[in-house]
């Protein structure tokens, strides 16, 4: 199981659910087409957000924001 989710909700609102729950971040991110990507540490913390998030659980393909400038 991959460490990584995408949910539909704010970063703000998973970093307080995973300190509810114990879970530790790895990374998080605020994606461009909407919610968050969020790696845990371990598959367990994953299996708990997408548990707790249920259907906000995204599933197809997401946007994300690119995190690094290129020269051309």
């Amino acid at each position: 199981m991959s460490r990584a989710i995408n949910i539909n909700a704010t970063p703000s609102h998973v970093t307080a659910t995973c300190a509810k729950g114990n879970a530790t971040i790895s990374a998080i991110e605020a994606l461009q087409s909407g919610g968050t990507r969020v790696v845990m540490n371990n598959a367990d913390d994953v299996a708990m957000l997408a548990k707790i998030y249920g259907s906000k659980v995204i599933t197809g393909a997401v946007t994300r924001t690119p995190t690094r400038m290129t020269r051309y």
